[in-house]
């Protein structure tokens, strides 16, 4: 921590402002930084230039020259740094530990409310992260909806907020869905037929199928069992990507259907219309 060794420091926070683009907000443990000076994220092993320093009194920026060990300061469009890397001397690497943040604990589901705006969203979301490593946004693949994750009520309402007030992207919120799935109970022979003359060469597909329910957890199981060439080998694919994309909705509520075995056993072709 003396300021005769070499420069490493951690930073704690980074806010987007709309004036200056991204503030980095470190700390200094050893050395000292001057202005417009080279330094080394060892975190992500790239180099960066800093420009002008700035020490933060509340809102306002009053640029400084240097910054030595125990200060506390802020610089302007530092690429690829984000709250938790360890800034130092690229001669005299050092490596800081990462904070160890909570898991989030409360969900709120979010769509743009204006329909063009989903790339603002997007945009406003990532920066939010980089500010608050507590938020989390994920999609949820059995419910197509964009997942906020906070800490609470307060820390969700307030991040709703800062879209709006920040970067202009209003939402639309409401309680997550539950990501149900659903299966069959018995095994069942269906057959599928498709068959289309529109002049000139047609569409044409005939299969049979059965179906039948596995153990939990076991998931999809298709198998081949024609025989005679009823189907030819080319065209056997094609079932087994019509079913996966019939499971994908489930006929009892539009969830995704799962652990099901389907067996194609029969069918037939057309010579000329079947591709």
């Amino acid at each position: 921590n003396s300021i005769d060794s070499p420069f490493s420091a951690f930073v704690f926070k980074t806010v987007a402002d709309p004036y200056v683009g991204n503030l980095t907000y470190f700390r200094v443990y050893s050395g000292k930084l001057p202005e417009d000076s080279n330094i080394y994220n060892s975190s992500k092993s790239i180099d960066n230039k800093v420009g002008k320093i700035y020490k933060m009194q509340g809102k306002n920026q009053r640029p400084i020259p240097e910054v030595c060990a125990g200060d506390i300061a802020a610089v302007a469009k530092l690429k690829n740094t984000i709250t938790g890397d360890t800034l130092c001397d690229k001669d005299n690497p050092v490596l800081f530990e990462k904070i160890e943040y909570p898991e989030p604990i409360m969900l709120l589901a979010i769509t743009p409310k204006t329909k063009g705006d989903e790339d603002k969203l997007s945009t406003a979301l990532s920066k939010i992260i980089d500010e608050d490593p507590t938020v989390k946004v994920y999609r949820d693949e059995n419910t197509g909806e964009t997942i906020l994750a906070g800490m609470g009520e307060s820390h969700l309402e307030v991040i709703v907020d800062t879209m709006e007030s920040k970067f202009g992207v209003e939402v639309e919120k409401s309680t997550p869905k539950v990501g149900y799935k659903e299966t069959i109970r018995k095994k069942v022979k269906v057959e599928g037929k498709y068959k289309k003359q529109s002049g000139g060469r047609g569409q044409y597909g005939h299969c049979w199928l059965e179906i039948e329910p596995k153990a939990r957890g076991e998931g999809f199981e298709f198998v081949d069992k024609i025989v005679g060439g009823v189907i030819p080998r080319q065209y056997r694919p094609a079932v087994e990507k019509g079913v996966v994309g019939a499971m994908k909705k489930g006929i009892l509520a539009g969830y995704p259907t799962v652990d099901i075995k389907a067996t194609v056993y029969d069918g037939s072709y057309h010579p000329v219309d079947s591709s």
